[in-house]
């Protein structure tokens, strides 16, 4: 694949893999993607995980020919995307590695090896010159590690981005960006918004026409687009008007109150209603659902004086990511004892800039004329502001 006449593609596709770090589902795959650089001196940006190892080295030597790479940009050290650094040192001795001077620790974690003359520390601002070709790093700790670095190629206008902008999903895949370059940000990056506001401060004066990023697809226009997403996320801002209904139930009577809720809810004109059941859902897309709309119904059940577990592991979720800027709901389910709407609250007593309807929904096992009432109020004030959508 050609990024310009210069830059050329030479990652590899991951159709094996079930979860991504062991946590996300990935039906579509993962891309590892990596970068060279064609000039008087040549680099490459990155390796791919190990499984790959013997179709990288070969998409490398199909673009390099007889030359040998001058360069090895580590941006980030995670292993899909280091893991063939040593067999890249093995095979080209005289290469030096640009990395920061974080990631040189963890190489040495890694591989045991320090990697002596071989090596050039970098950090913000400084510059390789390959040819015509200007590289300018930048480092961007917490997004998501520590050692990571970004470059800007200043000659061809393109930020190698490592794992920001990213997405799940092969390259041989059409699908579109945004729902899983969200799903992504969300899992991967979420934690981390004030570092990722840090970066774009850093490089708010770079002219980017191409983003290439470690996993997904090279952005190669409409980059206000991309910026414009990142930044809403790492803001926790929501990107539109609507309610995420995330709910467990045991017997069906939580999740029949949920159901004429929803009910309620396109009644009175709400138009974006996502309706999720918690024990049976991939949570990741229910956590990236809460991070795209503004109001979030947290609906279940006391469960041994607790909640029902699939909800304590949500909200759990919610809160490693720094979940603030929406309105919040409770319904709440319990034979003789509710106090799940309690549990919830305290569960997310830490994140910020929330705030909570008057209205709590409560069932005593099913719903009844009061409980309905209730929901009628629950639907009345989540639908204040639906003319606005």
């Amino acid at each position: 694949m050609m990024i310009s006449d210069d830059i050329k593609y030479i990652g590899v596709n991951d159709h094996s893999i079930d979860l991504f770090e062991g946590l996300y589902r990935v039906p579509n795959g993962i891309s590892y993607n990596s970068y060279v650089i064609m000039d008087e001196k040549i680099a490459i940006l990155d390796t791919v995980d190990a499984e790959f190892t013997e179709q990288w080295l070969n998409n490398m030597k199909e673009v390099l020919g007889d030359r040998e790479p001058d360069y090895l940009i580590v941006q980030h050290m995670e292993p899909d995307h280091s893991a063939n650094i040593m067999n890249f040192m093995l095979k080209y001795p005289k290469a030096t590695i640009v990395a920061s001077a974080r990631a040189f620790e963890m190489m040495k974690n890694f591989f045991g090896v320090e990697f002596g003359e071989n090596r050039r520390i970098v950090a913000d601002g400084d510059i390789l010159l390959l040819g015509k070709h200007k590289l300018i790093f930048m480092s961007a700790p917490m997004v998501h590690w520590p050692e990571v670095l970004v470059t800007y190629d200043s000659t061809e206008k393109i930020l190698f981005s490592a794992d920001a902008f990213g997405k799940f999903g092969a390259l041989d895949v059409e699908e579109e960006w945004l729902e899983e370059a969200r799903r992504y940000y969300v899992g991967i990056v979420g934690k981390y918004g004030i570092w990722v506001q840090k970066l774009f401060q850093k490089i708010a004066d770079w002219d980017i026409q191409i983003i290439c990023p470690l996993h997904g697809p090279i952005l190669p226009k409409d980059i206000g687009y991309y910026l414009e997403k990142y930044n809403l996320w790492s803001t926790y801002q929501p990107e539109e008007e609507g309610v995420v209904i995330a709910y467990t139930s045991i017997y069906g009577n939580t999740k029949n109150a949920v159901t004429r809720l929803e009910q309620m809810l396109y009644e009175r004109g709400y138009k974006n209603v996502v309706v999720r059941d918690l024990a049976r859902c991939d949570v990741s897309k229910a956590v990236a659902d809460v991070f795209r709309y503004s109001k979030l119904v947290l609906a279940t059940t006391t469960y041994n004086a607790d909640l029902f577990p699939p909800m304590r592991e949500f909200i759990k979720w919610l809160t490693e990511r720094n979940f603030s800027n929406r309105t919040v709901a409770f319904m709440e389910n319990g034979s003789w004892a509710p106090i799940a709407a309690m549990l919830m609250r305290e569960m997310l007593e830490k994140s910020k800039q929330i705030s909570y309807t008057d209205t709590t929904v409560r069932i005593l096992s099913a719903l009844n004329e009061e409980s309905m009432k209730q929901l009628e109020e629950l639907a009345d004030e989540l639908c204040k502001d639906c003319s606005n959508q």
